[in-house]
Parts: C-alpha cells; sequence; structure tokens
C-alpha cells in the first residue's frame, strides 16, 4: 500500500483502513498477530505515535485486540465487523450519490439496476 501524505484523509486513518483490507481479503487471518506501530512506522515511513493511533481505531472498533506483552491480533470476527462496518458506512453513502444523481439525470430504478448490473458484469470479466 501507498500511503497518501498529502491527501485528504489522514495517514492513521489510511493505515487503518489498510489493516482492514488486509483482513478482508484473508492476507491478516482471525487470531493472527498484525504489525506492531513499530513496523508499520519503518514500513511506511511515519511516526510510530501515526501508526499507533491507525491500530487504537481498530482496537477500538474490536476489529483488532491486545495481548499483553505479545501485541494486536485480529479478533475472531473481524472479518464481518468490518463488512458491516464499510456496507453500512462507506458503501451506503456510496450508494446515496448514485441515486442522487441518477435522480437528476432522469434514470429510473430499472435503468439505474441495469447499470448497476452491467457494471458488475464487467468488472466480473462477464462481458
Amino acid at each position: 500500500m501507498k500511503i497518501n501524505a498529502d491527501g485528504m484523509t489522514p495517514i492513521y486513518v489510511q493505515i487503518a483502513q489498510w489493516l482492514e483490507t488486509e483482513i478482508l481479503t484473508g492476507s491478516l487471518a482471525q487470531e493472527e498477530k498484525v504489525y506492531s506501530q513499530y513496523q508499520l512506522a519503518e514500513m511506511y515511513n511515519i511516526n510510530p505515535a501515526t501508526a499507533a493511533k491507525g491500530l487504537k481505531i481498530l482496537a477500538d472498533e474490536g476489529i483488532l485486540y491486545k495481548k499483553r506483552g505479545l501485541g494486536m491480533f485480529v479478533s475472531p470476527n473481524a472479518q464481518q465487523m468490518i463488512q458491516e462496518k464499510r456496507k453500512n458506512e462507506t458503501l451506503r453513502h456510496l450508494v446515496v450519490d448514485l441515486v442522487l444523481e441518477a435522480e437528476r439525470l432522469g434514470i429510473d430504478d430499472d435503468e439505474l439496476t441495469d447499470i448497476i448490473r452491467q457494471v458488475r458484469s464487467e468488472s466480473r470479466g462477464d462481458a
């Protein structure tokens, strides 16, 4: 992952989002130890305190948990928690924007559904 220091999203949030994606894709499995703040700081050439903030976000949400003296680990239901979080936050915001734009363009529900099916098919390589 590349960190965008000039972007709108704070670096610690980017770290948390990257770790979430690693969990969703299975690169980090449940009960697996995650990178320490010092490892993340070295990987991305950032301050360890910034990396720690990213880890803390996920710990506060229950996605990671701390084993005293051993580090942070992926919680047993982390994938499901991330899926729900992204579905309820990220995906919902995207859909709201999509629906509002469709309304501005005069696209009805059937046409919008067809567009979504077409894009989904193309992204799978079905087309």
